[in-house]
């Protein structure tokens, strides 16, 4: 063992880490120090070219097999590229009702339509736990046989130029990374949720992003799921160009299913990963999982799954492109795919998939482009036909969720016809605006306004 890694493992078990995460790491920083870069070649992949669709499935529901499903939602980010200091699920979504809101109202009134236990759990880190708990607290009757929650590891971040943990006395808390999501397995087993899941006769998790609304449990793709006996299912929409960057789906040369991140794409290789026409699908991070298959996958490795390794490049003040070059070691859940003989992907809607990821977001998903259904399911209006509006709004004005919010006092303007909305420029929005089609605002050299009532449509050449 080297002294840069005996240094890792120190600091993780003074930090109170379990064996689980001690040992996944140790594996990651061993696959560093012996120069591999977690790549996956294009040569050493094939496109996929169809997979079953939820849409063809029937909508009979066992309501044995829910009562025996956890709904898990990742929950452990800040919001901190909004300027939020607390847990992003508690933004406002819509109609007063914060992200954490509404997943509990959508769990609260399935229970209360089938009569299934259905469990709420969220994977939180440590500094969104307090926060999520009290939010939660004020609804009745969430609480199950299961807590509440449990709390994601941390990792080292590691100097690039030697591999030993960086020190960052200025704000200690720099010297830590979430090990991705593809952590969920690892802190199912240091938590002891898994087994808790398991001896409460537990069998699926629906797991998803708590700042994806469009992933509410489908009772149709939990049936076929059960009924397949899949050990392990992934949610695929169809790639767009906008979808260039996310990690898309292949298949291995012995055809089973593989996930690659672009951080795993050699530059050659990357017009390719980019390609939407070859890669037709993405993942949209919402997962289903039989708990029996991945606590025998985890036993059989003590504890660990052999996820791919994903490098990041960063430096230790994400805020200071000047401090101290480190990587942190990271994987991605949905990655667990090409671990499982017999996993299998499903081809969704897109509107499966709408997180929250920047103030653009937000407003659309704040307009009338969406509703809000009886069963706490925020979906897209039927007149939308399953797309989404495209909003681009500039990055200097509207990325602070304090500063987007001033410049939409009245609310959002009307979504509902628009197919994009850029604005470039410091504009403010009035109430009861309207877009129609496609629209560009720009205001370069100064503040403007768009007057209440105002209806944007591109006039006639």
């Amino acid at each position: 063992m080297s002294t840069a890694l005996e240094a890792a493992e120190a600091k993780l078990r003074a930090d109170g880490a379990g064996e689980a995460i001690v040992t996944a790491f140790a594996r990651f920083h061993g696959l560093l120090e012996s120069g591999v870069a977690g790549l996956i070649t294009e040569d050493s992949i094939a496109p996929v070219d169809s997979l079953p669709d939820a849409d063809q499935l029937s909508a009979v529901a066992d309501s044995a097999v829910l009562n025996r499903t956890v709904v898990l939602k990742l929950n452990g980010g800040l919001g901190t590229g909004m300027g939020m200091t607390k847990a992003k699920s508690l933004i406002e979504a819509r109609e007063g009702l914060s992200f954490l809101d509404v997943i509990a109202t959508q769990v609260l009134k399935l229970r209360e339509r089938s009569g299934a236990r259905l469990p709420l759990v969220m994977m939180n880190s440590f500094a969104t736990r307090d926060d999520t708990l009290a939010a939660l607290a004020r609804h009745e009757g969430i609480e199950s046989d299961l807590p509440l929650d449990f709390v994601q590891n941390r990792v080292p971040k590691l100097r690039a130029e030697d591999l030993r943990p960086v020190e960052w006395p200025a704000d200690a808390s720099h010297e830590w990374a979430p090990p991705g999501h593809g952590d969920l397995y690892t802190a199912l087993v240091t938590s002891g949720m898994l087994e808790q899941m398991i001896a409460a006769g537990y069998s699926y998790a629906f797991v998803s992003n708590a700042d994806n609304l469009g992933a509410a449990l489908d009772e149709r793709i939990l049936s076929w799921f059960a009924a397949e006996e899949v050990p392990f299912l992934m949610e695929a929409a169809d790639r767009t160009a906008a979808d260039r960057k996310g990690g898309h789906l292949a298949r291995r040369a012995d055809g089973g299913l593989i996930l690659r991140e672009i951080a795993q794409t050699p530059e050659s290789d990357v017009d390719a990963f980019q390609d939407t026409s070859r890669h037709r699908y993405f993942n949209t991070n919402s997962l289903w999982v039989n708990l029996d298959a991945l606590n025998s996958r985890l036993k059989a490795g003590g504890g660990v799954l052999d996820l791919p390794m994903i490098v990041n490049h960063k430096t230790v003040d994400p805020g200071d492109s000047s401090s101290t070059p480190v990587i942190q070691l990271e994987s991605a859940m949905g990655s667990a795919i090409g671990l499982f003989d017999g996993a299998q992907a499903i081809r969704v809607p897109r509107s499966r998939f709408a997180p929250v990821k920047t103030t653009s977001d937000l407003l659309a998903l704040r307009s009338d482009a969406y509703r809000l259904t009886d069963e706490g399911q925020v979906v897209l209006v039927d007149q939308r036909a399953g797309q989404p509006p495209v909003i681009e709004l500039d990055s200097r004005y509207y990325k602070l969720l304090a500063d987007f919010e001033d410049r939409f006092p009245g609310g959002p303007p009307s979504l509902i016809e628009c197919e994009r909305l850029s604005v470039e420029g410091d504009v403010t929005f009035g109430s009861g605006v309207a877009v129609l089609g496609s629209i560009d605002v720009s205001c370069p050299d100064g503040r403007g306004a768009v007057s209440d009532g105002t209806v944007l449509r591109k006039s006639a050449d």
